[in-house]
């Protein structure tokens, strides 16, 4: 035992003699004596407790790493003021920092406080504390949910780690950086374990975060394998920011998200609900889906799925379903996500689609209903579309352009009742196993997690078009061709069935012609490369805009008003034309031109007379069809303003009364001058394009 307490108290003054001179790093001859000393003793050294090297902690101004005041939430920002005047420290912790640092609109805004939650909960108007594991307190204020998590919670639920900890920590450290870097220690990748001090305008990094940022790498703050123990769900959290991100994984990172992947079966189905949701509802579906087939997680998630890229793979067919997501990533961001009943939706008609093969034409008019709100509008544009040849299998069963308008309407309402009834491989295990029938040599573990209510909702989409399909009405009214994102984000089904009718209408017009929306044959072609170059030394790339592409289907403020167009592809910008069609029209004018034997000087005057009267007639109708375009436009300004749906009038109304309540009670606790620069700054900021997803050239093609 005296030899014992001997090696222990030399092993603690080698310890401060390090932190001393911040010195703090593993050296061959210490890690060979920690291993000598534990020898022989039971318990082993944890691989997680290291010893502290403070040197390594990073304090840096958020204006030299391209972070301003203006950049926070206007909720997050009136949480944060109000800690703050409350006398706690309070701030900006996780994802938002590092989305901040990479110039990208976060999802959300997480602070901590001092504060413990009792505290939180009295200082805002509407606040409760949700959650037994990991207590957090949500605070409600203008439309917004601000999660504010308190330092006592974490240090108390993690009180054994503590106390392991506090043998490695030096003696003469700040005690607010103790406190930060004891918090960042229980987050799960380094990354986001950086805070923002907004009243300081300092960024704090204690684990490497920002360095790991500039070369885009996913890291554990420990050893992956204990990480992904600890937690599982971390494994799904990790390819969902790698996957937004364009992130690459430290080889410790990759090999335990190999070896753990199954253990994410025993997730809770709310829990696994609400990742598979943020990576399908914010704009990176298609890198997510590549993702989870890479690390053999899709087949426990949706099984269905993995069996059709698989086959699709393997016989390097043109996948629908990737399409149909690589049209969702176009439409939503995280700062304009969809509700979940918008990709369960899209999975449940490719599931019918897949099952049931339909008619091109039948798939033309139920995604043109869906998207101009009623029947007549929706049956003459799918006329004019189905002349496109679009080649998907086995989706698509045929081509055909004959079908009477009673019979078209009897298939479409078929077909939507069949994608009613798919609802149920996504809810019950028992139709999950009879669908996978067609992939008798895929693995299916028989887990399903999309929520009855959320199947439920998802179906009621189309209860509509199943019943009298031909006196359907979406109830959008010829509102803007813009989506809404607000409705679109609380699930209105107006939004939801308009949104899904254009996904599906660009998937078919798009056709199979490889528009990068391929998963590549090459396993090494799913791992995401860095389309965002982080410049050296806390430098950050500009940021890039994604714009909303304009449908090629309806004129710009036209929707609903059918006029013939021509298709352009929107990689190339040329006509749609094929080369048979182009030879065949030349050999028609050479033979056309051997025909004509009038002579040259007859052939140019009239030729001459016909342009004179051609010119004056152009012009002509050039000003008659501005005049008449003016008109128009105004006349569909007006009618937009006022067709608006009650229900949608109604949310409004409601919004503009909790905003003026929030802002009274705001104006008490911060001051009338501070909520109005505040608030005008922010309004400034709105009318700004947002970020862009990454390029897909790394992971397809």
């Amino acid at each position: 035992m005296a030899i014992f307490m001997r090696a222990k108290s030399f092993l603690y003054s080698s310890l401060r003699s390090l932190t001393r001179s911040q010195r703090c790093n593993h050296t061959l001859g210490e890690r060979g004596l920690q291993a000598e000393l534990y020898s022989g003793m039971a318990p082993a050294p944890n691989p997680a407790l290291r010893p502290i090297d403070t040197s390594k902690w990073k304090k840096i101004q958020a204006s030299k790493v391209g972070i301003s005041l203006s950049m926070i939430s206007f909720p997050s920002w009136i949480v944060l003021k109000i800690l703050h005047k409350g006398g706690f420290e309070a701030y900006l912790v996780g994802g938002c920092v590092r989305d901040l640092l990479l110039n990208r609109t976060p999802k959300d805004f997480d602070v901590i406080t001092t504060a413990n939650l009792k505290q939180i909960r009295k200082k805002f108007h509407r606040a409760e504390i949700i959650g037994k594991r990991f207590p957090i307190c949500r605070v409600h204020i203008k439309g917004s949910i601000i999660e504010v998590s308190s330092f006592e919670t974490v240090a108390r639920h993690d009180a054994d780690k503590e106390k392991a900890l506090s043998s490695l920590i030096p003696k003469i450290c700040d005690e607010k950086d103790l406190i930060r870097w004891r918090n960042s220690r229980n987050r799960d990748f380094t990354i986001n374990s950086l805070f923002f001090d907004p009243f300081t305008c300092n960024i704090y990094d204690y684990n490497g975060g920002m360095s790991d940022l500039k070369s885009l790498k996913l890291r554990t703050l420990i050893p992956a394998h204990a990480s992904f123990q600890e937690d599982c769900a971390r494994i799904l959290r990790g390819l969902r920011i790698a996957a937004r991100l364009c992130l690459s994984f430290s080889k410790d990172t990759e090999r335990a998200m190999y070896d753990l992947s199954a253990s994410i079966g025993g997730l809770d189905k709310f829990r696994l609900m609400l990742e598979v949701n943020y990576m399908l509802s914010y704009g990176a579906a298609v890198q997510s889906i590549c993702l989870l087939q890479r690390f053999n997680l899709l087949n426990i998630l949706l099984p269905f799925q993995a069996a059709y890229i698989s086959q699709h793979r393997a016989t390097k067919n043109s996948m629908m379903l990737m399409k149909l997501f690589f049209n969702l990533d176009k439409l939503v961001s995280c700062d304009h996500p969809a509700d979940s009943s918008l990709w369960v939706g899209l999975l449940m008609f490719h599931l019918a689609l897949v099952n049931n093969p339909q008619d091109a034409l039948v798939i033309w008019t139920f995604a043109s209903v869906l998207y101009h709100g009623n029947w007549k509008e929706g049956v003459e544009f799918a006329r004019e579309y189905t002349k496109l040849e679009v080649k998907f299998v086995p989706e698509i069963s045929e081509f055909s352009e004959t079908k009477s308008d009673e019979d078209l309407a009897k298939e479409v309402a078929q077909f939507a009742s069949l994608v009613q009834d798919s609802v149920g491989v996504l809810t019950e295990t028992s139709n999950l196993f009879e669908s996978m029938s067609r992939y008798p040599f895929s693995a299916c573990s028989g887990l399903v997690f999309v929520p009855k209510i959320t199947a439920k909702n998802t179906a009621k989409l189309f209860d509509l078009m199943v019943e009298d399909i031909r006196s359907f009405i979406n109830g959008r009214g010829r509102m803007s061709p813009e989506i809404n994102f607000h409705l679109l984000g609380i699930g209105d089904p107006c939004e939801t069935r308009f949104v899904l009718g254009k996904i599906i209408l660009e998937t078919m017009k798009a056709g199979p012609r490889g528009d990068a929306t391929e998963i590549g044959n090459d396993e090494k072609d799913l791992q995401p490369k860095a389309t965002e170059e982080i410049l050296s030394n806390n430098e950050i790339p500009g940021k890039k805009v994604k714009k909303n592409a304009p449908s090629s289907f309806i004129p710009d403020g036209n929707r609903g008003m059918l006029k013939k167009q021509k298709l352009v592809d929107d990689d190339t910008n040329q006509e749609m034309v094929t080369k048979d069609e182009l030879n065949d029209l030349a050999e028609k004018h050479q033979e056309f031109g051997k025909t004509c034997k009038l002579s040259e000087n007859k052939t140019n005057s009239m030729q001459g007379k016909i342009s004179e009267k051609e010119e004056k007639s152009k012009k002509d109708k050039e000003k008659k069809s501005k005049k008449h375009t003016k008109v128009v436009e105004k006349s569909k300004h007006h009618i937009a303003l006022h067709t608006a749906s009650k229900k949608q009038q109604r949310v409004v109304r409601e919004l503009n009364l909790r905003e003026e309540d929030e802002m009274d009670n705001l104006e008490k606790v911060l001051g009338k001058e501070e909520v109005k620069e505040r608030t005008e700054e922010h309004k400034g900021r709105a009318g700004k394009e947002r970020s862009g997803v990454s390029s897909l050239s790394s992971l397809f093609r």
